[in-house]
């Protein structure tokens, strides 16, 4: 059910890249906030590296590359350690592939109310519901 939407600036770009940062999204969030990879959407968007500034400059510029990986969850299905070792994990393994990171590589994990989220044309907490009658 999680969406992952994730826009990176490679300093040494190769091919088969996205296809690792897609598989690496699914695997966290299944490891790290059990979402279930059977249900998980993932973005994966390369930046131009003449278009990602961090203070003014081009991460690229220094050898480095940077990322920014979102993803929407539904609203108490993880608790703060849980989201915490995903934040510390996407940034450890992002580094793996990507090579040195700028530290201004961002995670955001959105904790959305289950009425205003969904897919299927149902919301989460309609599905819920209907797991659940009674």
């Amino acid at each position: 059910m999680p969406m992952i939407a994730i826009r990176y600036v490679a300093a040494t770009p190769r091919p088969g890249l996205r296809d690792e940062i897609a598989a690496l999204a699914a695997r966290l969030g299944a490891a790290r906030l059990g979402k279930d990879p059977a249900v998980t959407a993932v973005l994966v968007e390369e930046a131009a590296p003449d278009a990602w500034f961090i203070a003014g400059r081009h991460p690229t510029e220094a050898g480095l590359s940077a990322f920014w990986l979102d993803i929407k969850v539904t609203a108490g299905t993880n608790d703060k350690t849980e989201t915490t070792a995903f934040v510390q994990a996407a940034f450890t393994e992002m580094a793996a592939l990507l090579g040195p990171l700028h530290e201004e590589s961002y995670v955001l994990v959105h904790a959305v109310d289950g009425d205003a989220y969904g897919y299927g044309g149902r919301t989460q907490n309609g599905r819920w519901a209907a797991a659940h009658p009674g």
